[in-house]
């Protein structure tokens, strides 16, 4: 499958180019239709990677990447049910999401994450997930679940200290502060930064430049620099699961579902 239009996102296949584009409103928050088409696209990755060298993953809407997992949603799934199921419900939402980002991660090909605007939580580690982010000026950086009593449970953290230094992600998981894509550069965290809007077009060049290279050589290169962090991915499935049984996150996502303001996942 060279192509595929869905509802909350759509990929295409040409020059060796996958481009993957989110366009889901408000701000691709990250739930059950993502999750599916999300899957859809690791079950026929294994075919597009036979005529590709590059994938890009960007966003469509003004807003932003990704605002991160769809809180509206779960606040409501887990309103119906008893805490237990509940809980079980979420630890099957997460180990989905899991098994789709780990494929992205591992996927024999360069990944490229064009971001711009909110860049957040579950959108965040989807960026975090590719080999490279390239961010225009107006990105923001930001792990925001600690005030909903909870952790960053899309693979973040295992993610971000496999790849920057404790420093970065205590800063980023304990205060909940965003970075801009100043401080975002001078950790190590953005590979390129260019001007507002240019975020995909920038990220086409460097896919076509990584089209010069020997796809084997680069294949083995990656494997051996980005070794994916399985067990820790798996403890932060446990914490993030007996985070959420706590009474705090209920009243977290209570108070960001009742909140009037346009964007309440922002700062």
């Amino acid at each position: 499958m060279n192509q595929f239009q869905g509802r909350y996102l759509s990929w295409s296949l040409a020059e060796g180019v996958i481009e993957m584009a989110l366009h889901r409103d408000p701000c691709n928050e990250i739930g059950l239709l993502a999750v599916e088409e999300l899957e859809t696209f690791a079950g026929a990755l294994d075919g597009l990677v036979r005529d590709a060298h590059a994938l890009i993953v960007h966003s469509t809407l003004k807003a932003g990447f990704c605002a991160g997992a769809d809180l509206r949603e779960l606040y409501f799934r887990s309103k119906e049910m008893e805490k237990a199921r509940a809980v079980e419900g979420v630890r099957d939402f997460l180990e989905r999401i899991h098994k789709v980002l780990n494929a992205i991660d591992a996927a024999p090909l360069t990944t490229i994450a064009a971001v711009h605007g909110v860049t957040f939580g579950g959108g965040f580690e989807l960026a975090l997930v590719c080999d490279l982010i390239i961010a225009d000026k107006m990105a923001r950086f930001c792990f925001p679940e600690l005030r909903l009593g909870l952790i960053p449970g899309f693979g973040g953290i295992p993610r971000l200290k496999r790849d920057l230094g404790n420093g970065v992600v205590r800063d980023l998981l304990l205060t909940g502060r965003s970075f801009n894509v100043t401080k975002a550069q001078a950790v190590g965290l953005v590979s390129q930064v260019v001007a507002e809007g240019e975020a995909l077009r920038a990220a086409q060049a460097t896919a076509a430049q990584l089209g010069k290279f020997d796809r084997r050589t680069a294949i083995a290169a990656k494997k051996f620099i980005k070794p994916i962090p399985y067990d820790e991915l798996k403890q932060e499935i446990d914490l993030f699961c007996h985070l959420f049984a706590e009474p705090a996150v209920e009243r977290g996502l209570q108070k960001f579902v009742e909140s009037t303001d346009a964007q309440p996942y922002l700062p």
